[in-house]
């Protein structure tokens, strides 16, 4: 005789439970992606002025060449991700990081000041130039993951100086940060960005005529001898279930005392060399070089294609960025900057490393600093 797997009423029951769960995860998801800092998708005259962009087909934007976001099968990344991460992969100390004082800016000279991860600021020519900024805790909007490393928090938002020009370079979380913008907002002068993230900064209350935004190719005079072009890049954006609706950059940016590459995140492809031909050769190139894997190999740098990059452009310095804040990717904290370093060396490429909160003077021919991340045991 079959065994009874349940009377009608208990089945039906159970149907509704599961549908009453179903709807309530959905409805949490829906609720929480209304969130401000998810940002806001492009529309109206935005929109309609990204549909004329080279680059948008198809209802999205588009890299030069095809780019795959993963080059190996899901279940072999999300394994690897999950299950065989590197021993070293988050710090066991705190990084030795250094506590900025602003005030300590020298007025004559040009300096950087790396923050971790992408973000940075260049005092050069009496303006203050602040690049992807993620000051809080964390590089993305879901609770308790993606946090900072130990040490690494240097300073807070409200404590920047007055910020001339802010760069940002594509929408992604550990570029551009919700929290931080919404407390910078009454520093920041001017924002230069690409297609489509001017929505999501007006939405968190930026003025439009504060917001200047382009597609690649395109040229800026910011006036006082500050000129910009938008230049390629290969990656990716989105901030919630919609993705590439907003565009991507690198920036070519001339000072009246130096010529700079700001990289963004990129795989590495022939825009490099274009750029180089068209805009080179630049004083110094700040190229990510982090968060990488075979798995996403299109749209992040492998170290060695980074001093190809470097290469390409023309740079007489690299500063590489995108590590020694978060862990993104599987391999130890400090591989990146070890093994950059290294490559530097061998292919005779002057490699600059400051510890987060150093003031880098870029006019020292001869500078050197020393490798801070050794400092880990």
């Amino acid at each position: 005789m079959a065994k009874s797997i349940g009377t009608p009423t208990k089945i039906s029951s159970g149907i509704k439970w599961t549908g009453l769960v179903l709807a309530l995860f959905i409805g949490m998801i829906c609720y929480y992606n209304m969130h401000p800092a998810f940002g806001k998708r492009p529309s109206g005259e935005r929109l309609e002025r990204i549909k004329q962009s080279p680059q948008y087909r198809d209802g999205k934007f588009r890299n030069t060449h095809v780019t795959p976001q993963l080059t190996r099968p899901v279940r072999i990344a999300l394994s690897d991700f999950l299950f065989h991460r590197s021993k070293d992969n988050i710090p066991k100390a705190p990084i030795p990081a250094e506590k900025i004082d602003w005030g300590r800016l020298p007025a004559d000279q040009p300096s950087l000041v790396w923050l971790g991860h992408s973000t940075y600021l260049i005092h050069i020519d009496g303006k203050n130039i602040l690049v992807d900024p993620v000051l809080g805790e964390s590089a993305s909007p879901i609770p308790g993951s993606a946090r900072a490393f130990k040490g690494t928090t240097v300073t807070t938002a409200e404590a920047l100086p007055e910020i001339d020009y802010l760069f940002i370079s594509h929408d992604h979380y550990d570029h551009m940060d919700y929290g931080t913008l919404v407390k910078i907002r009454e520093k920041v002068g001017k924002v230069i960005c690409s297609l489509g993230v001017g929505a999501h900064l007006e939405y968190w209350g930026y003025a439009s005529d504060r917001i200047i935004e382009k597609d690649w190719w395109d040229e800026v005079n910011l006036g006082d001898g500050f000129r910009v072009i938008l230049t390629p890049a290969r990656h990716f954006s989105g901030r919630s279930i919609w993705s590439a609706n907003t565009l991507w950059t690198s920036y070519a940016l001339k000072t009246p005392s130096m010529h700079l590459f700001l990289g963004g995140d990129s795989g590495y492809d022939t825009h490099f060399a274009e750029i180089g031909r068209r805009l080179g050769p630049f004083d110094l190139a700040i190229l990510e070089n982090g968060q990488y894997d075979l798995s996403w190999k299109f749209i992040h740098m492998q170290p060695e294609e980074v001093i190809q990059a470097t290469r390409d452009l023309g740079a007489k310095a690299l500063l590489p960025v995108h590590s020694g804040k978060f862990s993104l990717a599987n391999h130890a904290w400090y591989e990146p900057l070890e093994r950059i370093s290294a490559l530097g060396t061998q292919h005779q490429v002057a490699v600059l490393t400051p510890a987060i909160g150093h003031i880098t003077n870029l006019s020292d021919k001869s500078l050197q600093l020393k490798p801070w991340w050794k400092q880990r045991e």
